[in-house]
């Protein structure tokens, strides 16, 4: 199944997102990590386009998106994928985000509850208090000092290579690509470390599932916390998932998403 792939013209400037499937059918919007961009589910596309209209956004100021010059923040972001959904004559949606995409859903589904008919939370944390306190405490994710000689590329890689399981270059490959194209590379993770989710997150009362990939050191501790203020969602394990969950397995998320879709009403 082919991507088509496009710009729409929004508040921000150009945003670019690809799509597949049946232009009729429901849709699906997936939402990615940061410093990703729609490229994190080129796998995944064609197998949820199968079933739905399947559209995965470049995040505002990642990919090819225009940024508009707006602060980056998790809710301003929300507000750029539901300009999204209006672009594309979507009245109502289901989201799946992945890390940051997760959060930036938590907040699209707050912010616009009509727009969202369900959610898929994967590796999604739940950021608190004691979230930002303990961030706050710890070194950039990703910021590297640049270097003449290229030397930041090869750190940029390593710090992520423990995270992605060996013997897949490529997903680092697809990581370092996307991390080059950000302007700030540590922004994305900085908006997440800011939003206060507590604060929203019981204006949930969309079908939810919380995928939790097993191998995911950051995430997968947090899928038991956002059970517990999202009482009515499951979690779903996806075992040996790392943090780069929908373009290391695509084959198990895309499964994952299309089972808990066909659930809903």
């Amino acid at each position: 199944m082919s991507i088509r792939r496009a710009f729409a013209d929004l508040s921000v400037g150009q945003v670019h997102y690809a799509e597949c499937g049946d232009a009729h059918a429901p849709a699906v919007l997936l939402l990615h990590q940061s410093p990703r961009s729609w490229a994190e589910y080129r796998a995944v596309l064609p197998l949820i386009g199968a079933h739905r209209r399947a559209i995965a956004m470049d995040t505002a100021g990642f990919g090819d998106s225009a940024d508009g010059g707006v602060p980056a923040s998790i809710e301003q972001w929300a507000r750029v994928a539901c300009e999204l959904l209006d672009a594309l004559n979507i009245g109502q949606a289901d989201v799946v985000g992945h890390h940051t995409g997760g959060v930036v859903a938590v907040e699209l589904a707050a912010a616009f509850p009509d727009r969202i008919r369900g959610l898929v939370l994967s590796s999604t944390p739940f950021t608190d208090e004691p979230f930002r306190r303990a961030r706050a405490q710890r070194p950039p994710i990703d910021e590297v000092a640049p270097s003449e000689d290229g030397s930041h590329l090869a750190a940029l890689w390593q710090k992520r290579q423990g995270f992605y399981p060996k013997g897949r270059p490529d997903l680092l490959e697809a990581f370092v690509r996307d991390a080059l194209k950000v302007a700030h590379v540590e922004e994305g993770h900085r908006a997440v470390a800011s939003y206060r989710m507590e604060d929203r997150i019981g204006r949930l009362a969309q079908p939810t599932l919380i995928v939790r990939a097993t191998l995911d050191p950051f995430a997968a501790p947090h899928a038991a916390e956002l059970q517990h203020h999202l009482p009515h969602a499951r979690i779903a394990d996806i075992d040996g998932g790392m943090v780069p969950l929908p373009d290391q397995m695509p084959e198990a998320f895309a499964r994952t998403v299309l089972d808990f879709l066909a659930t809903l009403p």
